[in-house]
């Protein structure tokens, strides 16, 4: 089996490097001094299973790989309208798409049955540029429950968690799944095919619609946000808005608002996803983490006056840093 990871940071070297003990021919797309790192010395993980080095090929052109079987990507959701020059050198008529990302995905409705099937969510492929870099045919979904970072390029180091949920659109235990569940499980990681990836994208996304913008608004940990009653009560309100609008598109997350607030107060004084892009000056991964949660409750007909707000501040906080406002 043939892996290329297209953006070999944190989540991405992990994955690559737990293949590689696998047998999987693997290939990290990665850039600047981590790219070198990895060259001269592997990627070299730290992690309470253990550490290890792993010496997958490493390069910044995917012309050098040519096509391979799965492409898995850990890039942020608002980087795949771009990535199709870097996709295209990879694929040949099987390959798969595997799209590790919070929040609500571009195939999101592809091959759903029922009222939305094969609608275009606009804040995650507006005017339908993800789905040209990115073919909805091609998409295996992911939903990662492993926290993971760069502590210097080419050393990660593994947080916690092991499971890499994988699933097709339209809910069937295909082969392509298959193989590469199995593969992940080879190396030591948890990929179980779910028929129902979609409850796992809710459920995940209810902590990160809450505490991702309110940690980039507030500068606040997760615990922080957690013990303070006002962000407190705000994620709650927010993620009973959330899972209405799940429910009106048929999911019902199994994770109550309780158990999910006592798991985001267990990670202690951890700065989110946004928030540490925020620190670095990147833009946030807000559309398809809360703007198009918002389009998903006009669709359904849902009150989120709470995610309006919020997204509205949230989405200025973006512009500044895109430098458009």
């Amino acid at each position: 089996m043939k892996v290329a990871v297209l953006g070999a940071g944190a989540i991405g070297s992990y994955v690559g490097a737990s293949l590689c003990p696998a047998g999987a021919e693997v290939h990290l797309i990665a850039r600047g001094p981590h790219l070198e790192a990895v060259r001269r010395a592997g990627v070299r993980v730290h992690s309470p299973r253990g550490d290890f080095t792993a010496r997958p090929n490493a390069t910044d052109d995917p012309r050098e790989i040519g096509p391979v079987d799965h492409v898995f990507l850990g890039l942020k959701a608002n980087q795949y309208a771009s990535a199709g020059p870097l996709v295209r050198p990879l694929l040949h008529e099987r390959t798969s798409i595997i799209a590790a990302q919070n929040g609500i995905p571009w195939w999101y409705f592809h091959k759903l049955p029922g009222p939305y099937e094969d609608r275009r969510v606009e804040a995650v492929d507006p005017g339908g540029a993800v789905s040209a870099a990115l073919p909805v045919d091609r998409a295996i979904g992911c939903v990662v429950y492993a926290a993971t970072e760069i502590c210097a390029p080419g050393e990660i180091r593994h947080l916690e968690g092991t499971r890499l949920s994988i699933g097709e659109p339209d809910g069937s235990i295909s082969a392509r799944c298959t193989e590469f569940s199995e593969a992940m499980i080879a190396g030591g990681l948890k990929c179980p095919v779910e028929p129902e990836l979609r409850q796992d994208i809710w459920t995940k996304l209810m902590g990160n619609i809450a505490f991702n913008p309110i940690s980039a608004l507030t500068r606040a940990t997760m615990l922080g946000i957690c013990r303070h009653p006002g962000t407190r009560g705000l994620v709650m309100q927010m993620m009973r808005e959330t899972l209405d609008v799940a429910e009106r598109l048929g999911v019902r997350p199994a994770v109550s608002i309780e158990r999910r607030l006592a798991g985001a107060e267990r990670t202690g004084e951890h700065k989110t996803s946004m928030l540490q892009d925020l620190e670095k000056g990147k833009q946030l991964e807000l559309d398809a983490i809360l703007t198009a949660v918002v389009e998903l409750a006009d669709l359904t007909g849902a009150e989120v006056p709470t995610l309006r707000v919020v997204n509205a501040l949230a989405g200025l906080l973006n512009d500044q840093l895109k430098g458009t406002a």
